[in-house]
């Protein structure tokens, strides 16, 4: 039996196919390539390009794999272009994530894995976040995403179809073939780095006046080989008859903006400008994972839990792919 991984050519979906190749699973990808890479997934993985809300090429690819399992990565995730173009997020990360659905329960799909956020919880009421803190979204993309959990609850109610979806915090890092290439980039990380290697003048650091030790915002930082395992997990979960569940994902450590700068600099060796720049509109001061639950229940245990661990492993897959993926195989 084979897993269809959606989303699977893109930063967090493709660490996870390699990691699914590593244990001996049998991942197939099906990606639009709007902002994922054909190159980021190895040539021996079965690759399709379409989307998730085709329910023609769903079934054929269902029926001709015998996929037993999703794990579903496809979705748009710039939070200031889905206050912008709301429509394009409901419409991708929700309604055609519905139709996947019922696709994949027409087919006898009974396990799915979603790869949710922290942004469904919106503004925090207290830190650190565990799974039962409000969730009130304060933009679209966290509408979208918060959406699907609860079109999850009422399929499992109704239809039997079993789900973990994974909420987690600020994904980072690479692993040794999966790295980050946006087109826009607006993590922290990859810009920091951008700016070491001279490929940004400098690097902004948004609001220098809230309330944290040093004035920056702090956010709790997760490698993707650790994201990439928890997936796994999920999926192990629900083979083996375990209930639905939603469960964050973090290291229950944060960083400031400030010591992500300083901790790239230590790892690159080179001089790296911050300016600052006036707050950005809807930037808590403070994100911070509680996930207690997800080495409860899933036994998931992060690897790469310190910061120089996940700057080091993006800089050292810069240093090798300095422009990133090639789009040749």
């Amino acid at each position: 039996m084979a897993i269809l991984v959606t989303g699977g050519a893109g930063y967090i979906g493709s660490a996870t196919v390699e990691l699914l190749r590593d244990r001996g699973e049998s991942p197939v990808v099906l990606d639009n390539l709007v902002y994922g890479h054909r190159a980021a997934v190895p040539a021996d993985v079965p690759f399709y390009q379409g989307d998730v809300g085709d329910r023609e090429l769903v079934t054929s690819i269902v029926t001709k794999h015998k996929i037993d399992a999703c794990i579903h990565f496809a979705a748009y995730a710039y939070v200031g272009e889905s206050v912008k173009d709301p429509s394009k997020y409901f419409e991708n990360n929700t309604l055609r994530t519905n139709e996947l659905l019922n696709t994949l329960r027409e087919c006898g799909v009974r396990r799915f894995v979603f790869s949710s956020t922290c942004a469904t919880y919106g503004d925090p009421v207290r830190i650190p976040i565990d799974e039962s803190h409000p969730q009130k979204p304060v933009n679209p993309y966290g509408w979208s995403k918060f959406m699907t959990e609860r079109i999850l609850e009422s399929y499992d109610t109704a239809y039997g179809l079993k789900f973990v979806a994974l909420r987690y915090f600020n994904a980072a890092g690479a692993t040794e073939r999966c790295g980050e290439h946006h087109d826009p980039e607006t993590h922290l990380i990859p810009n920091v780095l951008s700016a070491a290697d001279g490929e940004l003048p400098f690097v902004s650091v948004f609001g220098s006046d809230y309330d944290t030790p040093d004035g920056t915002c702090i956010r709790d930082y997760i490698h993707i080989e650790d994201l990439a395992n928890a997936h796994f997990l999920a999926l192990e979960h629900l083979r083996g008859g375990g209930d639905s569940e939603k469960i964050n994902l973090g290291n229950g450590v944060g960083f400031s903006v400030l010591e992500v700068i300083e901790t790239a600099r230590a790892v690159t060796g080179r001089e790296i400008e911050a300016r600052m720049e006036p707050r950005r509109a809807g930037d808590p001061p403070l994100l911070i994972a509680d996930a207690t639950k997800a080495r409860e229940v899933l036994g998931w245990v992060p690897k790469h839990a310190g910061l120089r661990s996940i700057v080091e492993s993006a800089w050292n897959w810069r240093l090798e792919n300095p422009n990133g993926y090639s789009e040749e195989l």
